[in-house]
């Protein structure tokens, strides 16, 4: 006989119940979507606007008379309108890659808004990013682009160039700077320094691609 726990199973389908409680906000958000009033769904419709409002609260169950016109006028199928939304894996596995003195990885989907990033850069280099037409007064090479950046450092001290002043960002602290102001960041002594940085797809590209 098969041992009943090495068998796999699917995941049990969700309960109506449950259905219908995730109705009301998938009805709420489809009309907010389309930029539609209670009064001008109802009007399209011929639902009371107290059924409509009551519906999105879930102080009303659904019924097929109520779904068929709101699912004509949003432009979705009755199973689209009352199917569960996938629940997708949150779970991100960082991808590395070394860029000179650095080990970068990335922690965010690659068409998320927002990058993050951890950055090693190894003892004995005190360089870091950067690459652009204007140099600071200490001799290293500046980058500007449009967009925030903001770094918080995990261990070691980091060297952040901002046009003429220079900062020393030690473990524990964080940043945010405008990057129209020409910067650089790197060691700021021999040891290994690891951070932390945010900014927009943008702000990115422009670090893989320096002018």
């Amino acid at each position: 006989m098969a041992n009943p726990s090495a068998q796999s199973s699917s995941p049990p389908a969700p309960s109506l119940g449950a259905v219908l409680d995730g109705l009301g906000v998938r009805l709420r958000t489809l009309r907010e979507r389309s930029g539609a009033t209670l009064a001008q769904l109802s009007a399209t419709t011929g639902i009371s606007v107290s059924t409509l409002s009551r519906l999105e609260s879930g102080q009303r169950r659904a019924t097929l008379e109520l779904l068929l016109p709101l699912s004509r006028e949003y432009g979705v199928s009755l199973d689209e309108l009352v199917t569960l939304p996938t629940v997708v894996d949150p779970r991100i596995t960082p991808q590395a890659h070394r860029d000179g003195d650095r080990v970068v990885q990335t922690l965010t989907r690659r068409n998320s808004a927002v990058r993050v990033f951890r950055t090693r850069i190894e003892a004995g280099s005190a360089t870091g990013a950067g690459a652009s037409a204007s140099a600071s007064a200490s001799g290293q090479q500046l980058m500007s682009h449009p967009g925030f950046d903001w770094v918080y450092v995990l261990a070691g001290r980091l060297r952040l160039v901002l046009g003429e002043r220079e900062f020393v960002l030690e473990r524990g602290q964080a940043a945010e700077f405008d990057t129209t102001t020409p910067h650089w960041f790197g060691a700021a002594d021999h040891r290994p320094v690891d951070y932390l940085s945010l900014f927009t797809q943008e702000g990115e590209k422009a670090h893989k691609h320096p002018h």
